[in-house]
């Protein structure tokens, strides 16, 4: 059977049928993404090019009609198919009126969809325009992900932007949490590359005794368990982009066969002794110093070469805090609607706090402190909507030494500060009686 490429998204709030849709696309060899709301379906169709957006039509809060209106004006070109279990001449219609280009009833067969399917898809492709301001939104919506305008930050994208039209390897470097998988997807879906499959794969997450056949594939009867052939992540992303994640954590074995996969552009199977030929981009990602690791003899120094045709470091976000007030931006608008259906403002007070922030665990930390905000906050984020740990969060110059009496002095001062002068509510925070605050004030 041949290798469709086709994105397809299924919107429906039964998981049942979202379910069974997911299977049967799949054994028809589509990539499938899924959405049981309105909500959920229109953070896909923003951050991943779709082929073919299939939904229902009943559906609580709202409606598939409201989501076919919503892609029909900000993707025309993208080919819109409806399911649904409440068929009638008026439904029809509006479907139709909304932009459909087909109407499926349930129950149907598997050959009734697959029908339907690469009818619409078909039909999309005669009127796609690869030139429209609405493919390029779909094309670039990953890049657009890329938050940032400082200019350690726009270093990075002038790099995405050179490399996402050719196959060349690519190393992202940049400490955990700072979004090395976000410019890794960027530089797939922003190229001409964009309808492959992009493969992401964590080394660090699979056992060693396993990342060869994970990432190789296996034939039956290579080990126990094995009981039948298997191709692995490198033909899963064939024609695309195979995203290595950790890739320090690669075993030396793997390693080896890594460099013969870029070197001689093939791979050997677990078990088998026939080679297959691979056409597919790279792009590893670590969070170590590979070049210490290759000193401890932990890494290959040819596969080092092999991976950093193009290198790329991601700054870490105290090195590019003028972005800070962008990235919340997003998060406030991404968990505003999820969780409040309405975009949820921040005071300066609390922003400027964010601000001064190192944030060691970089944008990761940053999106969950809003995440969080957004959920606490009765209308907009305060400074008591922010964890406490941000809340007193006292900074010293580095080369700074002094005595524990005057940190503590300084300490008090923040929240005393905080507080308003309030000194029964600084004791609460520093968790000591008042008499005790008023003993050290004095």
């Amino acid at each position: 059977m041949a290798l469709h490429k086709e994105n397809i998204l299924i919107v429906d709030d039964d998981i049942g049928i979202l379910e069974l849709l997911t299977r049967r696309l799949k054994d028809l060899n589509f990539h499938v993404f899924k959405a049981i709301s309105v909500k959920e379906a229109v953070f896909i169709l923003k951050d991943t090019p779709i082929d073919l957006l299939i939904t229902d039509i009943q559906m609580p809060e709202v409606d598939g009609v409201q989501l076919l209106k919503f892609a029909n004006e900000h993707y025309p070109n993208m080919p819109k198919l409806v399911v649904t279990g409440y068929p009638s001449v008026d439904g029809a219609l509006e479907v139709v009126k909304s932009g459909a280009m087909d109407y499926l009833t349930k129950p149907f067969t598997k050959e009734e969809l697959k029908t339907a399917v690469d009818r619409a898809l078909s039909q999309g492709r005669k009127t796609d325009k690869p030139s429209s301001s609405a493919t390029k939104i779909r094309v670039d919506a990953h890049f657009k992900e890329m938050v940032g305008e400082s200019v350690a930050f726009d270093q990075v994208k002038t790099i995405v932007d050179r490399v996402k039209n050719n196959r060349a390897t690519v190393l992202i470097n940049g400490e955990s949490g700072t979004g090395k998988e976000l410019v890794a997807r960027a530089i797939h879906y922003s190229g001409k590359y964009a309808k492959k499959p992009f493969v992401a794969v964590n080394c660090g997450a699979i056992p060693e005794n396993l990342q060869e056949a994970e990432l190789f594939g296996y034939t039956k009867g290579a080990f126990t368990g094995a009981d039948q052939n298997r191709d692995g992540f490198f033909q899963a992303a064939s024609g695309g982009t195979l995203f290595l994640d950790e890739i320090g954590t690669a075993s030396l074995d793997v390693q080896t066969k890594l460099l013969r996969a870029l070197q001689e552009k093939e791979i050997t199977k677990v078990g088998s002794r026939t080679v297959e030929k691979i056409e597919l981009r790279i792009v590893a990602a670590t969070n170590v110093d590979l070049v210490e690791e290759i000193r401890k003899k932990n890494f290959r120094e040819d596969l080092y070469y092999r991976l950093t045709v193009v290198e790329i470091n991601v700054p870490p976000l105290r090195d590019r805090k003028s972005d800070i007030p962008l990235l919340v931006d997003k998060f406030l608008q991404k968990y505003g609607i999820e969780y409040r259906d309405r975009f949820v403002r921040i005071d300066p007070d609390a922003l400027n706090i964010l601000e001064r922030y190192d944030w060691p665990g970089n944008i990761r930390e940053l999106e969950n402190v809003i995440q969080r905000a957004v959920i606490m906050a009765d209308g907009h984020i305060s400074i008591k909507d922010l964890p406490d740990y941000l809340k007193y969060e006292i900074q010293f110059p580095e080369d700074e030494l002094i005595p524990l009496k005057e940190m503590e002095k300084r300490y008090i001062q923040k929240v005393l500060a905080h507080t308003e002068g309030n000194k029964t509510k600084a004791a609460e925070i520093l968790q000591i009686t008042r008499k005790t605050l008023r003993d050290k004030l004095d």
